[in-house]
């Protein structure tokens, strides 16, 4: 009964809220319910088996289906919530979890239709093959349903205008402005950057920062993944009052303006996109991200402004000497006259990041999406 509840949620939320505006919108609801009736075999015949141990295993075996379809429901609301257009199956990453739920789901379910059909006494080898033929032609037929009815849509998607973007204007006629003119300043925005750099192509460090901004009020927090640390900083202003956050330390006081190089989409704005250095920008040509029409730009920077326009890399990098690193960043500016995302790297000597090391590389990718929509900053809790 958990394991049915779970499948109808799961399935019921694409069936009600999924609608990017595909012409089969519909069907991939209803493709995305169809393991509801499996769900439902196992309590019209129960999964039965005779010795504690089977009969453990058993039990074990449903409730991992329900651990593993739980990460499966949480990308399917994200992906609702955030009203985009791509396809709930796009990678391997997002399908596995929802499969190999349906494929658990499927055997514990037959365990049960094995039992029916073949009730003699002493055919256990009999039921288990049975169990797990049954197990892998329905997990073949309602995945192969599931995910191709999901990227029919999404190919059908790929020919329509988006409705509306999280990263701004849709509108096909919109005369997008030149890499060297001036910008707008969004007044607010929801922001993510992600760095991660490597030495000799071995992982040396992650950042993962998400939060938002409100004029110069903000909060964010960044996981930081290091082979010595695995930690959160954060940082919140809102108006004269500032915190900071460090790893081994909670929510401490801090004066307003050690935050000013801290606002994340305006500090890279303010030091590598100057005029001066988008004077010579390389205009890459025009692109949709997730439905929005942007002019795609690089300029080239070196190491100081990379650090400058990204202080986060410190987690990484350490004190290292990043005078000598050359690099280049991409950036989009959209219909707004707002840039929304960027993305690069720089690379330079190893010293100082890790030990035995000849080249480091660190790349960066920043967005800022919802620009200008109304967000609330809030005190962070102690």
């Amino acid at each position: 009964m958990a394991l049915t509840f779970l499948w109808a949620a799961s399935g019921g939320i694409v069936l009600v809220a999924y609608r990017p505006g595909g012409p089969v919108d519909l069907l991939v609801g209803v493709a995305a319910s169809l393991p509801l009736l499996v769900s439902v075999a196992p309590i019209v015949w129960p999964p039965l088996v005779r010795s504690d141990r089977g009969s453990a295993g058993v039990f074990w075996l449903g409730l991992g289906a329900g651990l593993l379809l739980l990460p499966s429901m949480a990308g399917v609301v994200g992906q609702v919530l955030q009203g985009g257009s791509e396809p709930l199956l796009p990678s391997l990453e997002v399908m596995y979890p929802w499969a190999l739920a349906l494929l658990a789901t499927s055997l514990f379910a037959g365990f049960g239709i094995s039992r029916k059909l073949i009730p003699e006494v002493g055919v256990g080898k009999r039921r288990l093959a049975a169990s797990v033929a049954f197990a892998v032609a329905a997990t073949s037929i309602i995945g192969g349903l599931f995910a191709g009815v999901s990227l029919a849509d999404n190919a059908a998607l790929r020919d329509m205008p988006a409705a509306n973007s999280k990263f701004g204007p849709t509108a096909a006629d919109l005369v997008l402005p030149e890499c060297n003119r001036d910008f707008s300043v969004a007044q607010t925005a929801r922001l993510e950057l992600d760095l991660w750099a490597d030495v000799d192509n071995r992982a040396a460090g992650t950042v993962s920062l998400t939060g938002s901004r409100s004029g110069l009020d903000l909060s964010w927090t960044a996981q930081v993944v290091r082979s010595d640390l695995f930690g959160q900083y954060g940082g919140a202003r809102i108006g004269s009052s500032a915190w900071s956050l460090a790893p081994g330390t909670g929510w401490v006081s801090a004066t307003p303006s050690a935050l000013d190089g801290q606002t994340i989409d305006r500090t890279v704005e303010a030091d590598a996109l100057t005029p001066d250095n988008r004077a010579t920008a390389e205009n890459r040509g025009l692109e949709y991200v997730d439905g929005a029409r942007a002019r795609r730009c690089r300029v080239a920077v070196d190491g100081p402004t990379f650090a400058a326009s990204f202080p986060q890399v410190t987690w990484l990098a350490g004190e290292t000497n990043l005078s000598t690193w050359r690099g280049e960043l991409d950036f989009w500016v959209f219909g707004d006259d707002e840039v929304g995302m960027v993305s690069g790297s720089v690379n330079g000597p190893a010293v100082g990041i890790l030990p035995h090391g000849l080249q480091a590389t660190i790349e960066v990718r920043m967005t800022a999406t919802y620009r200008d929509v109304p967000v609330s900053i809030t005190p962070p809790h102690a």
